[in-house]
């Protein structure tokens, strides 16, 4: 038998108790709980138990009849409804020049199930893609692009090779080479003025590193819209007259600064040198999502050592009245934060040669493993060399983003393939397992499974079908506490548990 249980009594008895009430306990205040409550189709039975819990069993023909509702009208009518209309969603936000690496597996994935999430509860949301892609690098890239591709049309994605390699050789030029580093500087000047033939080299470079990055985003199949730093840079300067009208800008040491209560530092919005900084481009990023896209809640996914930097922005835009003082009300803005990717050392996760583990290696490692598996289970004899090819992509690019999902964000997590990709456990590959065992079961059947759903009735009888069915109704609670704490943890314990009690289900109640 499956109930809801209520410990409601026990407060009330410690609210009322010795103020003149006629209840001895709080067992008889359960009683009255449980006479009072209403007539309804959910409630079976009702009963006090202990020291006045009071148990209310759900009627198996309601949870039967809203399962079967779930199954007719689709899983999206069970959305949860948010207040919220419109949200940007920043996650990812790669360096241009520079390669993905691990941790922006983290970011790309988060945010990437937000999104989804969001936009299951009716949400638009806007996908950003926040790229480094402005600021003094780019001055000694483009002048080493310069001098390695005299012909400007020579410069190419195979030409240039690696753009990890072509940033470390332009950094060395700029380190070691004081006349070097003198026309970097200059390049950096020519391309912030506009100049022609800097802004087509600084617009190639952002070119051949977005293609890219677009490979791994098609691997994991996440959809992005690019509005890199350079996007808001026009807007900065008003954005600063306008915070400097209010009165909330200050001189301090040569810099224009807010000064945010509670922090011993200022957010520096223009440097003594006069040049801007992630402040500034933040600040206008922030004022164009929710003046020019109209956004309600803005969500940042990011690692957490950037927590203290969004607290101070997010401070800034309060006191500027761009952000309600309240964040249970809109418009909002909130820093997800996610904790470091470890290795078995428990440090942070790096090759053999002490360097960030590169995105495209780890999604390749996972693929080449779950092939590996596939074909020691005589798979390659079963399949064409595509149908292996697709099953492992899917298998491992979907084990990596679940062991990454699993884990509360907050905390570091090590990593491990063989975990990964084990089929026992709370992993991607177990309820993957769980997936094919009910497709198997309708396939088999030689159902018309959607004339099924308006024909065919559910009945609850044992026990596992209703720990199941129960289960199945927890759905939309879930989605929105996941949403409310921006925790996407929350919907794979859940999916775990739902495999769990499917697997107990498929066990003791077999089709015949």
């Amino acid at each position: 038998m499956l109930l809801e249980c209520s410990n409601n009594a026990m407060g009330l008895w410690s609210k009322i108790k010795g103020k003149g009430t006629e209840f001895k306990g709080p067992q008889p205040v359960g009683q009255a709980i449980m006479k009072n409550l209403p007539p309804s189709e959910m409630i079976e039975s009702c009963s006090v138990a202990g020291p006045g819990f009071v148990n209310v069993v759900l009627s198996k023909n309601w949870m039967a009849k809203n399962i079967q509702k779930m199954l007719v009208d689709g899983i999206e009518t069970w959305a949860p409804k948010l207040r919220v209309k419109k949200a940007v969603v920043d996650f990812s936000s790669p360096n241009i020049a520079k390669e993905m690496h691990v941790g922006h597996l983290r970011s790309t994935i988060i945010g990437d199930s937000l999104a989804r999430m969001l936009e299951f509860s009716n949400v638009e949301v806007l996908r950003r893609n926040h790229v480094g892609d402005w600021g003094t690098q780019f001055g000694m890239l483009i002048e080493y692009l310069f001098e390695k591709f005299p012909n400007s049309e020579d410069a190419n994605e195979t030409a240039i090779g690696e753009l990890q390699e072509f940033y470390r050789r332009s950094k060395n030029r700029f380190d070691s080479d004081p006349a070097f580093k003198e026309r970097a500087q200059q390049a950096v000047v020519r391309l912030q003025s506009g100049e022609p033939k800097y802004h087509e080299a600084w617009a190639q470079i952002c070119e051949i590193s977005r293609k890219e990055f677009d490979k791994v985003y098609k691997r994991l199949r996440v959809d992005l819209e690019e509005k890199g730093e350079s996007f808001y840079n026009p807007y900065i300067p008003g954005v600063i007259d306008e915070l400097s009208k209010q009165g909330l800008v200050e001189e301090s040491q040569g810099a224009r600064v807010i000064f945010i209560e509670g922090v011993n530092i200022p957010l520096i919005i223009v440097k003594s040198d006069g040049g801007f900084n992630y402040a500034s481009t933040d600040l206008a990023a922030l004022w164009y999502r929710l003046n020019e896209e109209k956004a309600e809640w803005i969500i940042y996914v990011t690692d957490v050592g950037q927590q203290l930097h969004f607290d101070m922005v997010f401070s800034a835009a309060k006191r500027a009245g761009w952000l309600s003082a309240d964040d249970s009300t809109y418009p909002k803005a909130s820093h997800v934060g996610f904790g470091l990717v470890l290795g078995e050392d428990g440090k942070r996760l790096r090759t053999r040669f002490s360097e960030v583990v590169r995105l495209v290696d780890l999604l390749d490692e996972a693929k080449n493993r779950s092939k590996a598996v596939l074909i020691e289970r005589g798979k390659d004899k079963e399949w064409t060399e595509e149908e292996l090819e697709q099953t492992a992509e899917a298998v491992g690019y979907g084990a990596a983003k679940y062991f990454d999902l699993k884990n509360n964000r907050l905390t570091n997590y090590t990593f491990s393939f063989d975990q990964m990709l084990n089929d026992k456990g709370n992993t991607a590959v177990y309820l993957l397992y769980a997936h094919a065992r009910i497709c198997s079961i309708i396939r088999k059947s030689g159902k018309d499974i959607e004339e099924l759903k308006k024909t065919g009735s559910l009945v609850l009888d044992h026990a596992d079908e209703r720990a199941l069915g129960l289960h199945l109704l927890h759905f939309s609670e879930v989605i929105e506490e996941a949403l409310t704490n921006l925790l996407p943890n929350v919907v794979c314990e859940y999916l775990y548990n739902l495999s769990e009690y499917f697997t107990r289900f498929y066990s003791n109640c077999q089709v015949q």
